[in-house]
């Protein structure tokens, strides 16, 4: 009997190291992923209570926008967490310049964030868009050439996710898109906010 209980035992660990290892090499599909000229990681800026901007906002000052909540900022850092748990060690992040897209990009924790024009919200003008993803495709297009084997991830809005894919995400979700050598997009997976 005992035997039999120890057998059983066994069994159901070694069947939970193979599930384990299945989702492991799932996981690790992202990261391998990132690594080739050919995708990119577009996240939309944690929760931000709220829609658009107060009224007179200024890029220059933080307490003039909407910006991340406690739960915004906590959904940015695990979700580098998570990321860095999928196997995407190191990354060159881009970012919008609301401060709420900024926040969520340093919060990912994976070195300096830099400033990119084409990830900024044209929500105040939505006739910018078709202009703002072409800008957007020029810059993933140069970027992917010059990666190496980092991952490129650009945290933005709502608005430039949706010109960009045709598709609604949440705040906090991710998008990893296949694009050709002009960065226009191929095929994307959405990734829901982890956390």
């Amino acid at each position: 009997m005992i035997q039999r209980l120890t057998n059983c035992c066994l069994k159901l660990v070694l069947l939970g190291m193979v599930i384990t290892g299945s989702f492991q090499a799932t996981a690790s599909e992202l990261s391998d992923l990132l690594k080739t000229s050919d995708h990119v990681l577009l996240m939309r800026h944690a929760l931000a209570p709220g829609v658009g901007d107060p009224a007179g906002y200024k890029l220059q000052d933080c307490k003039s926008q909407r910006n991340l909540d406690a739960k915004g900022r906590e959904q940015a850092q695990k979700t580098g967490q998570w990321l860095k748990a999928q196997g995407v060690g190191s990354a060159l992040v881009y970012s919008s310049a609301w401060c709420r897209c900024k926040e969520t990009a340093e919060k990912l924790a994976f070195g300096p964030t830099v400033l990119e024009a084409s990830l900024n919200s044209f929500f105040d003008d939505m006739r910018q868009g078709p202009q703002s993803n072409l800008n957007l495709q020029k810059f993933i297009g140069s970027q992917l050439k010059t990666k190496g084997d980092k991952a490129l991830i650009l945290v933005t809005h709502h608005v430039n996710i949706a010109e960009f894919t045709g598709e609604n995400i949440g705040s906090g979700d991710m998008v990893l898109a296949k694009v050709n050598a002009a960065g226009k997009m191929v095929s994307f997976k959405i990734y829901p906010s982890p956390y």
